[in-house]
C-alpha cells in the first residue's frame, strides 16, 4: 500500500474515533502511532512514542502556555473584568446598542489578559448578560455579542491558539503574539461596526443608556489601570526585546496575583481555584499537542504535505486561489469539528503549501485564527454558542446562532481586508527588536 493511501485510511480512522467521542488527544496518538508502525515498523513507532512526547513536555517553550492561563484565571477572579465592562459601559452605553458595544470592548480588553475565547465569553456574559436584558436588549443581540466578542480572546495576545501554532510550524512566538494587535483592534472596531449597523435598521433591538457625565468617564478608567498595565507587561516586554514571551507571561502571571492580593479580591480559595483550572487546562493542552506531534510524524513519513504542496504549486494557478481554496476548507471543517483539533490536524497538511505558494507564514497565523474565531461562532458546532447557550439557559441556540451573522459577515470583511494588505498583520512583528 502507497503511503497516500496509508495516509488516507489513517486520516479516516483518525475522523472515526472523533466522532466515536474518543478525546482528540488519544484519536491522534492512536493513529501517529499506528501509522508511523505500518510505515516504519513497531520499532521506530515506539521509539518515537518513548522519545517525543518527554521532548515536547520538557520544551521550554511550552512553558508560555500555563502562565498565560495562570494570568487569565488569576485576572478573572480579580474581577477585572467586571471592571473594564463598566468602564466601556461609561463610554459607549448611550448609544444605540451601546451596551453590546462596551461588551465587545471588554471581551477585547478581557482577552488582553486571558488568551482563552471560551474563558473570556464565559467571564463576560456572567458580567454583561444581567445589564443588557436590564435595558431590554433582545436576546440575540446580546447573546450573538458576547458569543462573537468572546473569540477576541485568542486575537488579542496573549493568544493560547498563537503559541501551539508557533510551536507546531517552529515560528517565532513573539512575532506571532504581536501580529494579533493590529487586526484584533480592526477586529473590534468591525464588530462594533456591525452593531451599529444592526442596530440602526432595527433600533428596538437595543435601546440606549443614559448617558454618563464627562467625570464618570474619566473617573471609569481609574478601573482599568491593571489591565493596561498587564498588557505592557507581555506585550511591551516582547516588542521591545525586554523579555522572551515565557518571561514576559511569567511577570504578567505575577502582575495578575499582585493585583488580586492588594485588591483584596484573591482568597485562599479564589487562589487554589485559579490554580486548579490553570493545571487541568494546561493538562489538556499538553496533551493535544503531544497527540498532534505523533500524529504529525506519520504525516512526514507519508510525504502527503510535501506531495499536496508540490501538486498545488504545479496547478500554476494566482497564490491567492490556493489561499481562499484552505480558507474555505477551514471554513467549512471549523463549522463540523473543534477549532483546536482543526489546527492540529490540518496545520502539517497546509502550512507547506502556503510556505510554497510565497505567503508569509507569520500572516496565516493570522488567517488561521480569524478561520478558527469563525468555527467558534458558525453553525451547527460553534463552541462559543454552546457556552453561552449553557449560561443563558432560556435562550434558544438558534436565537444565538442569529445573532452572531452580523459578526460572521465582519470576520469575512477581515479575512477580505487581510488578504489585500497583508501588512496588518506584519505591521508590528517586522519592527519587533
Amino acid at each position: 500500500m502507497s503511503e497516500l493511501l496509508v495516509a488516507a485510511v489513517g486520516f479516516a480512522v483518525l475522523f472515526a474515533l472523533i466522532l466515536a467521542r474518543v478525546p482528540i488527544a488519544a484519536a491522534m496518538a492512536l493513529v501517529g502511532v499506528g501509522g508511523t508502525a505500518w510505515l516504519s515498523g513497531w520499532s521506530v513507532a515506539l521509539a518515537t512514542l518513548r522519545q517525543g512526547p518527554f521532548e515536547r513536555a520538557s520544551s521550554y517553550t511550552l512553558v508560555v502556555i500555563p502562565l498565560f492561563v495562570m494570568m487569565g484565571y488569576l485576572s478573572a477572579r480579580a474581577g477585572l473584568s467586571q471592571n473594564l465592562f463598566r468602564a466601556a459601559n461609561t463610554w459607549l452605553g448611550h448609544r444605540r446598542g451601546g451596551l453590546a458595544m462596551a461588551t465587545v470592548a471588554g471581551c477585547a480588553g478581557f482577552g488582553a489578559i486571558c488568551g482563552s475565547s471560551v474563558a473570556t465569553g464565559a467571564t463576560m456574559c456572567s458580567v454583561a448578560l444581567p445589564e443588557m436584558r436590564r435595558y431590554r436588549y433582545a436576546d440575540s443581540l446580546s447573546t450573538g455579542a458576547i458569543a462573537a466578542g468572546g473569540t477576541l480572546g485568542i486575537m488579542v495576545p496573549p493568544s493560547i491558539i498563537f503559541v501551539i501554532y508557533g510551536i507546531m510550524t517552529e515560528q517565532s512566538i513573539g512575532k506571532l503574539l504581536l501580529s494579533g494587535v493590529v487586526p484584533g483592534l480592526i477586529e473590534t472596531g468591525l464588530f462594533m461596526l456591525a452593531i451599529a449597523a444592526v442596530t440602526a435598521w432595527r433600533p428596538h433591538l437595543g435601546a440606549p443608556a443614559p448617558a454618563a457625565s464627562w467625570r464618570d468617564r474619566v473617573l471609569a478608567l481609574r478601573d482599568v489601570w491593571e489591565v493596561m498595565v498587564l498588557f505592557a507587561i507581555v506585550v511591551g516586554g516582547i516588542y521591545g526585546g525586554i523579555a522572551t514571551p515565557a518571561e514576559s507571561a511569567a511577570f504578567g502571571a505575577v502582575g495578575a496575583l499582585v493585583f488580586g492580593l492588594v485588591k483584596r479580591r484573591l482568597g485562599w480559595g479564589s487562589l487554589l481555584g485559579a490554580l486548579d483550572e490553570t493545571v487541568r487546562t494546561t493538562a489538556m493542552v499538553f496533551f493535544i499537542v503531544i497527540g498532534a506531534d505523533l500524529f504529525g510524524y506519520f504525516m512526514a513519513l507519508s510525504q502527503m504535505p510535501i506531495r499536496l504542496a508540490a501538486w498545488l504549486t504545479d496547478l500554476q494557478v494566482a497564490p491567492v486561489v490556493v489561499l481562499w481554496a484552505i480558507i474555505l476548507t477551514y471554513i467549512a471543517l471549523g463549522a463540523l469539528m473543534d477549532e483546536l483539533a482543526m489546527i492540529l490536524l490540518t496545520v502539517p497538511i497546509f502550512f507547506p503549501v502556503v510556505k510554497a505558494v510565497g505567503y508569509d507564514p507569520i500572516w496565516f497565523g493570522v488567517i488561521i485564527v480569524v478561520v478558527v474565531q469563525i468555527g467558534l461562532i458558525a453553525p451547527p458546532v460553534g463552541l462559543n454558542v454552546f457556552v453561552i447557550g449553557g449560561m443563558a439557559r432560556d435562550v434558544p441556540l438558534a436565537t444565538i446562532y442569529r445573532g452572531v451573522m452580523p459578526f460572521l459577515a465582519a470576520m469575512i470583511v477581515l479575512l477580505v481586508m487581510l488578504t489585500v494588505w497583508p501588512e496588518i498583520a506584519l505591521v508590528l512583528p517586522n519592527r519587533m527588536k
